[in-house]
């Protein structure tokens, strides 16, 4: 199971963002219906969201927020892209962690990999210019998703490309390029792709958390930051 393989690795991983997430300036960002700040938002207007992540961070004296992991989020009501449509049920169970934090903030390889896939995912609320990196433990092959970043770096990259670990090969991006959010950056960990090129569901119907869980291990394995435990 890719949980224990990555529990058995914690100490090989590099950071993904050259910040110190178990500083006091980062902080828990709570995005389902129990924040009642954020369940009565209209935040279809990006630049409404932003201000609203501001302050939430200051309200917590941070500059830095985090999480999301299977978070039953509301703040998805905003774009059309999840659903329900003609499906039975609207995906709102986030399955990776959103580190919020400054556009321009380098991203960087937290293991030796191959860039896998590249895609700009440019729906409304979609990831953007997105990045899926190739891994591999013990002859276990794994991936890694990087959304919401800006296009400026991300063009250089190539499909084959091989990155040393700690490597910085994006950057955070700005809205509307980064899929139209207030900066940040959504890691996530997946143990198969299942055909997926560029793109991987982030979100996904909360019925089928079990499923979910066992394909997308939690992310703050690598991040490894404490606000998270």
């Amino acid at each position: 199971m890719l949980t224990a393989l990555l529990q058995r690795h914690q100490a090989d991983f590099g950071p993904v963002l050259p910040v110190d997430l178990n500083s006091p300036a980062v902080t828990r960002l709570d995005f389902t219906a129990n924040n009642p700040r954020v369940a009565t938002a209209d935040l279809r207007n990006t630049a409404d969201f932003a201000v609203l992540v501001e302050e939430l961070l200051a309200a917590q004296h941070a500059t830095i927020g985090v999480g999301g992991y299977l978070e039953n989020r509301v703040i998805y009501r905003r774009s059309q892209h999840f659903g329900p449509g003609a499906v039975p049920e609207a995906r709102s169970l986030h399955l990776g962690v959103d580190v919020w934090l400054p556009a321009g903030t380098p991203v960087l390889a937290p293991l030796p990999a191959t860039i896998h896939s590249l895609a700009d995912n440019d729906n409304f609320g979609d990831y953007g210019p997105t990045v899926i990196l190739q891994h591999e433990l013990e002859g276990t092959v794994f991936y890694s998703l990087y959304g919401h970043l800006s296009r400026q770096e991300w063009r250089a990259l190539r499909v084959g490309q091989v990155l040393e670990k700690g490597e910085a090969f994006a950057t955070v991006g700005p809205f509307p390029e980064n899929g139209d959010w207030p900066a940040h950056l959504h890691f996530q960990l997946m143990a198969d792709m299942q055909g997926w090129v560029g793109d991987f569901p982030g979100v996904a119907p909360p019925s089928e958390r079990a499923a979910w869980e066992v394909l997308c291990p939690n992310p703050n394995l690598v991040l490894q930051c404490s606000v998270l435990d």
